[in-house]
């Protein structure tokens, strides 16, 4: 009857406690997907790609053994051992006092073990992120692997970084082979105690060979819980662990959040300006912009040209708050950025940065990206104004082509055309491109402009370009220089001024005439 009441209560327990581990478990996931979404840019500046996804991965599955087999085998131990316990103290006192002597032994081998085993199962997983952030990085740049012809150099080191996640997998194998068979002998020390004292007492007369018997039966039952307590032990070590490499990203606060006096606005029309702007990144003592003061009314077209180091970059990305600006530094619509909700001012921002990203999806899902309810035309003429159309229409699933990991299967003129088209579905209301049309040929990059312009006419536009070509029809045209605004106006103003405008542009033509030649 035991027996069977013990299989029932084992059953609902593993059917409970192990499926309420695996629900843990899915929002742990969850939680800590939604919170890396959150977090600001420097933060991916700081992890490995491969650490993130050893810490999402193999370290929420050592929590997961903690609250499913970890608290059910604890359970089943404190159980047992109180039952067991319970019994042999009614069977005789004195001899349950003895069976007890190698327990202190027991606490202290917990103890020692326990903290040997949490700190080099920390060592493992660390060496685990570091591995799969080889691997990741490898994966991802197998073209240039390729091409510098270094697959067996990054064989031997992935050999030496396997070797090194074996030896330390070893350790901790070493700590293992001593721990458990430790606890087993002091189950099995507890026994042979009780044979000793027990059978004297059985020779006396003090208690009868059934209750002997009967004692020895309860102690064997201890013997599986002292075994098992060992593993759960090693499981709540290995947990702890894993759970102090998740709470570290999980601890970490957004730096680019809501103000707490963010005001309710729904939506915005597109002034941009910038007050006196000096801007440095924090590692970087020298300021990235200084002294900036630009206004762009809603619908203008701006263009910003200059060196590569001048800071264009640095200056629209404090537009969608993608890095933060001073305080009082940056306004739309009059407004301080920090005091728009994040979600209102990036949802109507169609920001589209240097380094074009696609997922492993169709065309049509990268186009529609962050969008929802637009009809077919609307994805047509998208494509139409990016003048990407003509290329999807060659593929034979046309918008349902299946793009390669990072769009590997499209060109890099044709990745950023797919760009374009993504921001203009979301109809922003101000447009970045910054120097989104670097990988397109002049004729192709004349005719979206052409379309662009008839798109940007309700917007507030801001392109980014080193080529003359692209900007010279812009309402306002601004030269950066080392982070200040060396010059301003229209194109033919600045071809008049004949400064470092101008002398771009004619390098930019004798460049064209030589090609043409």
């Amino acid at each position: 009857m035991i027996a069977v009441i013990q299989g029932i209560f084992r059953f609902y327990m593993r059917q409970i406690v192990i499926g309420v581990s695996r629900w843990i478990e899915y929002d742990l996931r969850n939680d800590f997907f939604a919170h890396l979404e959150r977090l600001s840019m420097n933060f991916f500046l700081n992890y490995k790609t491969g650490d993130i996804m050893s810490r999402a991965t193999n370290d929420l599955n050592s929590v997961r053994m903690v609250v499913g087999p970890g608290i059910m085998y604890s359970i089943t131990t404190i159980t047992m051992f109180i039952f067991a316990i319970s019994l042999m103290l009614s069977i005789n006192v004195r001899l349950t006092i003895y069976a007890m002597i190698p327990f202190p032994m027991l606490t202290f081998l917990i103890s020692r073990f326990g903290g040997m085993i949490h700190k080099r199962y920390e060592k493992i997983q660390a060496q685990f992120s570091s591995m799969s952030a080889r691997i990741q990085e490898n994966i991802a740049g197998i073209r240039v692997v390729k091409a510098y012809t270094r697959e067996d150099s990054e064989i031997e080191e992935f050999k030496k970084q396997n070797k090194r996640y074996y030896e330390k997998s070893k350790s901790l194998i070493r700590v293992w082979s001593i721990f458990f068979p430790l606890m087993e002998l002091m189950g099995g020390l507890g026994i042979l105690v009780v044979l000793w004292y027990g059978g004297i007492q059985v020779i006396s007369g003090r208690i009868s060979i059934g209750d002997f018997v009967a004692f020895n039966g309860y102690i064997l039952l201890l013997l599986w819980p002292m075994i098992a307590l060992g593993w759960v032990i090693s499981l709540f070590q290995r947990g702890a662990a894993s759970m102090g490499r998740i709470n570290k990203i999980l601890d970490i606060k957004p730096e680019i959040a809501d103000d707490e006096n963010v005001m309710n606005i729904n939506d915005i029309e597109g002034e941009i300006e910038f007050r006196n702007l000096t801007f440095s990144y924090n590692n970087i003592k020298e300021p990235v912009l200084k002294n900036i003061n630009l206004r762009i009314e809603k619908g203008m077209t701006l263009a910003i040209v200059g060196p590569t180091g001048s800071g264009k970059t640095t200056l629209v990305n404090l537009i969608p708050r993608i890095i933060d600006a001073p305080e009082g530094t940056v306004f739309v619509d009059g407004i301080p950025v920090k005091k728009i909700p994040l979600r209102v001012l990036r949802s109507e921002i169609g920001y589209i940065p240097q380094d074009t990203f696609l997922f492993s999806d169709t065309i049509k899902e990268n186009i529609i990206y962050g969008v929802n309810d637009v009809s077919d035309n609307e994805i047509i003429e998208s494509a139409e104004i990016s003048q990407i159309l003509s290329d999807i229409e060659e593929f034979p699933e046309k918008f349902d082509t299946v793009l390669g990991e990072r769009g590997v299967n499209l060109s890099g003129g044709q990745k950023q055309r797919l760009s374009i088209a993504r921001a203009i579905i979301r109809k922003p209301k101000i447009l970045i491109l910054d120097d989104a049309l670097s990988s397109v040929d002049t004729y192709t990059e004349e005719e979206i402009l052409k379309r662009l312009k008839k798109f940007m006419k309700e917007r507030t536009s801001i392109i980014v370009s080193h080529r003359i070509s692209t900007v010279k029809d812009s309402d306002w045209i601004v030269v950066l220089d080392n982070g200040i605004i060396v010059e301003e106006g229209r194109h033919e103003e600045l071809i008049e001024k004949d400064g470092m405008y101008a002398s771009l542009y004619r390098k930019q033509l004798i460049v064209e005439e030589l090609e043409k030649d």
